[in-house]
């Protein structure tokens, strides 16, 4: 069973699960269809809460200057408009300053601002500020490419597009060399 995050009413989502999928036409005294609106609330919830943690840094004591990117970080996320997943991947990056971070906060972090729904845009840039909150950075980038399937399979039925968002902080926004590094560092795997 997932975590619940704070407000989730499971009684009432279950209540209003069965109402919609009966409202739609499906008959759950099928057998296969009778627990749905159980997995259907797991799922949704499970989706909709972050998962608490805590973002570990340390001391620069190496002065180290360049680059660090952590490239495909899984990103699971709901579009806001149809409460349908995107998913895709995230790289996340920066120019240490002061502090580093400890490498899998990468993921961690991603994961935390995915599980709520949202648009792509604003998780990229969540992630992104909450990197630059968190260390002062002299820089961070932060792009997501993901397939929405609110696209591919309803609508526009536009199987395969990517989406692709962008957030850059400092000398990653600022300096157009290292803008172009971050950027073709996380092009390279396309």
């Amino acid at each position: 069973m997932a975590t619940d995050g704070p407000g989730i009413d499971r009684p009432g989502a279950h209540r209003a699960a069965v109402d919609l999928l009966t409202a739609l036409g499906l008959d759950l005294s099928v057998e296969h269809l009778a627990d749905t609106p159980r997995r259907m609330v797991d799922a949704l919830a499970e989706l909709t809460s972050p998962p608490a943690f805590e973002l570990t840094t340390f001391p620069n004591d190496d002065e180290y200057d360049e680059l660090v990117v952590v490239e495909d970080i899984p990103v699971q996320s709901l579009c806001e408009h149809h409460m349908l997943p995107f998913v895709g991947v995230a790289h996340v990056g920066y120019l240490p300053g002061a502090r580093i971070l400890g490498l899998s906060k990468f993921a961690r972090m991603v994961d935390h601002h995915a599980r709520r729904p949202q648009t792509q845009e604003r998780l990229t840039k969540r992630v992104a500020d909450h990197l630059q909150r968190a260390l002062e950075p002299r820089g961070v980038g932060v792009v997501i490419d993901a397939q929405h399937t609110c696209m591919c399979l309803r609508g526009a039925r536009a199987t395969g597009s990517r989406t692709l968002t962008s957030a850059l902080f400092g000398r990653l926004r600022d300096d157009p060399r290292s803008r172009a590094e971050f950027l073709d560092l996380t092009r390279g795997r396309r």
